[in-house]
């Protein structure tokens, strides 16, 4: 399988403030990579120049051979390649849960609304909220949200999905919910990126990890149990012991 993602050498900054230096990695089509690391280090910043949501100050990053650059009319075109569920959950409050994840295929893709509904309606049923089409936002808990989220992701057929920390605003009981829908994405085959401080859910999800500190890749590694057991590196040793994960 050849790369969907690359990244070379990429380089943001914030006036005087570096936040990633000189960034490589490649993401393989099918691969589920996770980003962990402490708060602060450029991990949802990484995910948001990926999506061109952040414009960056040196290197490239392309997917699926297209190059993302903010600033460029194509740019919406390859959003529709990238999927990103972020922590809150963006859903229109006065839209139904139907609603909501069929507002992009028809309007962006030109989707057949029909053809939307019943897509979303499978889709929906897999996640286990078939019964909350016509709901509101306001009339679902954050896990349900999440799904929905998930869900509105999944309908624009990316090539890779980017999820950013999307259980950080949940509370205990929901995470699971989400992060079995996120496993069985996984299995299913789908090319992912998680930035997540679930280190249990990482350990069970990822082909590879990926260790950010202070802007930079520290570790990287396919040996996802050989990591959370004996780190190669002693910054990655102290920041996961501050964990108790099974």
């Amino acid at each position: 399988m050849g790369d969907l993602v690359r990244v070379k050498h990429l380089h943001k900054e914030y006036g005087r403030n570096v936040v990633l230096k000189s960034i490589d990695l490649s993401v393989k089509r099918g691969e589920v990579v996770v980003v962990i690391g402490p708060s602060g280090c450029g991990k949802s910043t990484f995910l948001r120049c990926l999506n061109g949501l952040e414009e960056i100050q040196g290197g490239v990053i392309t997917v699926d051979g297209l190059p993302v650059e903010p600033d460029k009319k194509d740019i919406t075109k390859i959003r529709q390649k990238i999927g990103m569920v972020f922590q809150s959950y963006e859903l229109f409050p006065h839209k139904t849960v139907l609603e909501n994840v069929i507002l992009a295929p028809v309007k962006v893709q030109k989707r057949y609304k029909d053809d939307a509904i019943r897509e979303a309606l499978v889709l929906l049923d897999k996640v286990g909220l078939a019964d909350k089409k016509d709901y509101y936002p306001r009339q679902l808990s954050g896990g349900q949200k999440q799904r929905v989220a998930i869900v509105r992701a999944l309908l624009m057929h990316p090539e890779v999905l980017l999820f950013d920390e999307v259980t950080a605003a949940l509370d205990p009981e929901m995470v699971h919910e989400v992060l079995q829908t996120m496993l069985d994405l996984a299995r299913s085959g789908s090319t992912m990126i998680i930035v997540t401080h679930e280190m249990a859910f990482a350990k069970a999800v990822a082909d590879r990890i990926v260790f950010f500190d202070e802007g930079e890749i520290v570790e990287e590694t396919s040996d996802v149990r050989g990591f959370f057991e004996n780190p190669s590196t002693e910054r990655a040793r102290r920041f996961l012991k501050t964990f108790a994960y099974e």
